[in-house]
């Protein structure tokens, strides 16, 4: 499993393109405050590297399942990414204006921590165990997916009032 390249060893040349396949170690990662598990530990990936001009261009190529814990109803989510990722990095360049990757420290490219960042990147804005999950009850908490229900007898905090006033005022 490789978190790692040594960028020295694979000796690129201006004009090149590499290509190797490697299997990457994937780390689990916060998101939302919610820990979320990339599975399998490590993938089959493509990673494409190229020179020109005295910069190195990489690409990185990889599926992987992600899951945790559901965005609405805390239940169990599953999903698939497809992660197709690049960075730019020209060791002369000033890293404040996007020619240095992050990833490349001391000559070596960091596939592990880059890996986890994409697959973040690839994510939709919610992780939900189905497209149509309702979530939790505002009211009492309990899961609207097992338990569909309202509450009749619900008194809504005062705090709220001005803003149905102004609600009722634009309807």
């Amino acid at each position: 499993m490789t978190t790692s390249i040594d960028l020295r060893r694979l000796r690129v040349r201006p004009g090149e393109l590499r290509r190797e396949r490697i299997d990457v170690e994937l780390e689990p990662f916060r998101l939302g405050g919610q820990r979320y598990e990339p599975s399998p530990a490590a993938v089959p990936a493509e990673l494409e590297i190229s020179q020109a001009s005295g910069a190195t261009v990489f690409a990185l190529r990889f599926e992987a399942r992600v899951s945790g814990p559901c965005m609405r109803c805390l239940g169990h989510a599953e999903l698939e990414v497809a992660v197709a990722a690049r960075e730019f990095h020209d060791p002369a360049g000033r890293s404040d204006e996007g020619l240095r990757s992050e990833y490349v420290v001391d000559e070596k490219l960091e596939l592990g921590a880059w890996a986890r960042d994409a697959i973040a990147l690839a994510l939709p804005e919610q992780i939900l165990c189905r497209p149509d999950c309702a979530g939790l009850c505002p009211v009492c908490g309990k899961d609207l997916n097992d338990e569909p229900h309202e509450h009749a007898d619900f008194e809504p905090d005062p705090r709220w009032g001005p803003l149905e006033e102004l609600r009722d005022k634009l309807s």
